[in-house]
């Protein structure tokens, strides 16, 4: 199937606001497929049809599609390119203002998310899954390399953050492929990554994840600065008292945020509400 024949042949517009890059490579998309672990017994999530590429690939392997889309200019494109598939359901609504309850009823049961997303939702998409209540199993998503970069790295790295902290929390997030921008079309400035992260929300059961964060952004809030400072501003506590927490749970008082491993933010956290 011809995709960049079908977009001139229906005049099809890129909307370049919603960050539309199409994958024509059937190479590529078997690939993002075979490494998201679906089979013939899943629903799968899309974020994004586009063009239908990897929605039509998606469906020829698992039970049921449901896809969303917000560019109701596509549909022309997709009445093409997903014709006679019957297990496609495309949906044109926005995932991130639908509530729980709202996108239990369309999904109907357990899934997995696969999408190649738009690089301007990419974080508020992942964490909008993993922090639901959701019967969400894995998220595989294709993503700017850097940001892939940042959802995997290792604590006292450039990449390493919030947001590898947040994704820990929940799960465990591996990079399965590497993409150069020549892969889609129109051709993105960057390089991308494809993630895959197996949701698991019992990993850190029991945990206070929402001080935790509150946490993890204080530490993190000035990177140059040591977290002593960071505690201070955060959490109203004078010099010495930060500087006695951080050493009441093995860390030197001159450490930065940066530094610290999710479970070094989780001592940290209990020894702060002792105080």
């Amino acid at each position: 199937m011809n995709i960049r024949q079908i977009l001139k042949d229906n005049n099809f517009r890129f909307n370049h606001s919603l960050g539309q890059n199409f994958i024509t490579d059937e190479n590529l998309l078997k690939d993002i497929v075979a490494k998201s672990g679906i089979t013939s017994e899943d629903i799968v999530v899309e974020i994004g049809t586009g063009a239908g590429t990897l929605t039509r690939e998606l469906a020829s392997v698992c039970k049921r599609v449901v896809s969303f889309e917000l560019d109701k200019n596509l549909i022309q494109i997709l009445n093409i390119t997903l014709q006679g598939l019957d297990n496609v359901e495309v949906v044109f609504k926005d995932v991130l203002k639908l509530k729980d309850e709202e996108l239990a009823e369309i999904i109907g049961g357990k899934f997995k998310v696969v999408a190649n997303l738009p690089y301007y939702i990419t974080t508020p998409l992942i964490m909008r899954f993993l922090e639901s209540s959701l019967d969400c199993e894995s998220i595989t998503i294709m993503i700017q390399q850097e940001v892939a970069d940042r959802l995997v790295a290792s604590s006292n790295t450039a990449d390493y953050g919030v947001i590898t902290v947040a994704v820990e929390l929940y799960g465990d997030a591996n990079i399965v492929l590497n993409v150069p921008k020549t892969y889609f079309y129109p051709m993105p400035k960057v390089d991308s990554a494809v993630v895959k992260i197996d949701v698991n929300r019992a990993k850190y059961d029991g945990i206070d994840r929402k001080e935790l964060m509150k946490l993890v952004k204080c530490g993190f809030a000035m990177r140059r600065k040591v977290l002593t400072n960071n505690l201070k501003s955060t959490y109203g506590m004078d010099r010495e008292k930060a500087e006695a927490i951080l050493q009441s749970v093995g860390l030197d008082t001159k450490v930065r945020g940066e530094a610290l491993g999710i479970q070094d933010y989780i001592k940290l956290l209990d020894e702060i509400k002792k105080n």
